[in-house]
């Protein structure tokens, strides 16, 4: 996300200096980490839940399709990326776009 946030720096300063609040730039970058991330964490489950049956064998008292690994793993990696992605979204509304524009102009 970071380096996203950072090869969008001339976009992010546009959109500034058009007159986009900052919270609307922190919404917009944490929002793409987030969609990327669900649809990550869905195509992991579903490959998860397809390779169970193989790893049925490995598991010990716990069910191949135990729901509540899947959500707290699923959850977990919601949270982790929501993270990764607040302080590249910090920085993308913090742009000073008279700066940005002079600099890459």
């Amino acid at each position: 996300m970071s380096y996203a946030v950072t090869l969008r720096t001339r976009e992010t300063g546009i959109r500034i200096a058009l007159g986009a609040e900052p919270r609307a730039i922190r919404w917009m970058v944490l929002r793409q980490g987030v969609t990327l991330a669900i649809v990550g964490i869905a195509i992991g489950l579903a490959g998860a839940v397809v390779l169970t049956r193989f790893l049925a064998s490995l598991l010990f008292e716990v069910s191949p399709t135990d729901s509540s690994v899947f959500v707290s793993s699923a959850a977990f990696l919601l949270a982790v990326a929501a993270g990764a992605s607040w302080l590249p979204a910090r920085r993308a509304a913090g742009v000073d776009p008279a700066i940005t524009l002079r600099l890459e102009g």
